[in-house]
């Protein structure tokens, strides 16, 4: 693939810059979009499509570059006008001199995107934190407004959403326009410390990476009447539904397994995945409880992650990387900066050996400090085909788990497989893309009786 090479205030990261499969894309996109950069008053306005709790968040990061210039809160846009609401409320209450955003540019329903991103000018913000279900549109349209995009993960739920995005991304770089991609754990100083280290061969030769996010139980229940409503289905089946986020697995262990490929520098070419639920399990929703994948990169070596949610059993919620010589820690919870060199292949605090400076702020600041900086100084700056490829090996990993078998890369790329075919027509009375049993029950992955390719 070709992307931008990313800017570092320090020249502190390394960013994959592979060649991939092409796809075909869907995306018609306009051309002639002015120069991409934050405008003569120096203001970069900001429109928050998907107001939920990762939306607000991400204005709480973009507000913490206010040292670099002012930034401001312009156009709030969600199909549920009571997230909107409840957004103005908070964000007002935080942000109260930065957030001008009046009842007419408080945009509900399913086409309030656009009018949301056409309230901006080139070098502001759209903030694309919806499920990821929608996800492609609202960037499609942002790039070819010539407007700035940071999107949340994950990026598509499925090979043919991906496939617009990352056409969108290629016509944001023809175009100039920026694109962040929420995978910020990219951004850590300390992170990029270990890789220095581990290309020096301070670990002796890299042999293998895994990663887990190993965590509590968080099953559906029952959602009644409401169980085959389209907007119902937007609220609860974030992580129950993969037509709508993805599943969970993706949702949450995406960062993990770019971490991987981060680590790799380089994409795999297969996964061996396996997954199953908890025995009695009365989860009415579609994500598994657990799933184990072992990935195989080209050279041969792999990365092996995990997700399981369970009651009273071991959690883990970390990255770690094996030499021939030495193991490390890569990520730590919650995405901490825990970044270690052991003595040798044993994983304890009283084997460390080295330990970076510590990061001065979280990967989500380091990532919005990083990318106001590429919009104020006009700095080549697109996540995005980079982002499209690290949820191709998400759904890589989701599709081996839920087929109970080996999934190449190829078979991914050049799957055209969507859950919804009516994305760009939906509206409130559109039929929900999934429905449940007489008991509430949604279709679950079946290996030999399911498609997600």
């Amino acid at each position: 693939m070709s992307e931008s090479k990313q800017v570092s205030h320090v020249n502190r990261r390394q960013f994959l810059n592979r060649s991939g499969a092409a796809v075909a894309g869907a995306a018609v996109l306009s051309g002639n979009i002015p120069a991409v950069h934050a405008g003569e008053n120096n203001t970069i306005r900001l429109a928050l499509i998907g107001c939920g709790s990762r939306g607000n968040g991400a204005v709480g990061n973009a507000m913490n570059t206010r040292d670099q210039g002012p930034v401001q809160l312009y156009a709030l846009a969600d199909v549920h006008g009571g997230s909107v609401q409840g957004s103005f409320r908070t964000l007002s209450r935080q942000f109260e001199e930065n957030v001008d955003v009046p009842e007419e540019r408080q945009f509900v329903g399913f086409d309030a995107y656009k009018k949301a991103i056409d309230s901006l000018r080139p070098g502001d913000v759209a903030m694309c934190t919806t499920r990821a279900y929608i996800r492609p549109l609202h960037v499609e349209y942002a790039v070819s407004k010539g407007i700035n995009v940071f999107m949340e993960k994950p990026f598509s739920v499925d090979p043919a959403g991906l496939h617009r995005l990352l056409q969108a991304a290629k016509q944001a770089e023809t175009n100039g326009v920026k694109i962040a991609a929420g995978l910020q754990c990219r951004h850590s100083p300390a992170r990029a410390a270990l890789i220095d280290k581990i290309n020096s061969g301070e670990l002796g030769d890299l042999q293998y990476v895994r990663a887990n996010r190993l965590g509590g139980r968080g099953w559906l229940g029952n959602q009644g009447d409401r169980s085959n409503e389209l907007l119902a289905q937007l609220q609860f089946g974030r992580n129950n539904l993969l037509w709508v986020g993805s599943g969970q697995m993706v949702d949450f262990l995406i960062h993990q397994i770019d971490e991987c490929c981060w680590l790799m520098d380089d994409w795999p070419v297969s996964c061996q995945g396996m997954g199953g639920r908890e025995v009695g399990t009365t989860d009415r929703g579609q994500s598994l409880d657990v799933y184990t994948m072992e990935f195989t990169f080209k050279d041969g070596r792999k990365a092996f992650c995990g997700f399981r949610r369970a009651q009273g059993a071991f959690n883990e919620f970390a990255t770690f990387v094996h030499g021939s010589k030495k193991a490390g820690q890569f990520s730590g919870n919650i995405h901490a900066a825990t970044v270690h060199i052991f003595k040798d292949q044993h994983i304890r605090d009283d084997n460390i050996e080295w330990s970076p400076t510590p990061d001065a702020f979280n990967p989500w600041d380091y990532q919005w400090k990083d990318f106001i900086d590429a919009i104020r100084n006009d700095r080549p700056f697109n996540q995005g085909i980079r982002g499209v490829y690290a949820d191709y090996a998400s759904l890589m990993g989701r599709a081996a788990a839920h087929y109970n078998r080996i999934v190449t890369w190829d078979e991914v790329v050049n799957s055209n497989f969507q859950f919804c075919t009516y994305l760009d027509e939906l509206d409130f009375d559109s039929p929900a893309p999934v429905q449940a049993d007489e008991q509430g029950f949604f279709p679950a992955p079946l290996a030999g009786n399911w498609t997600e390719l």
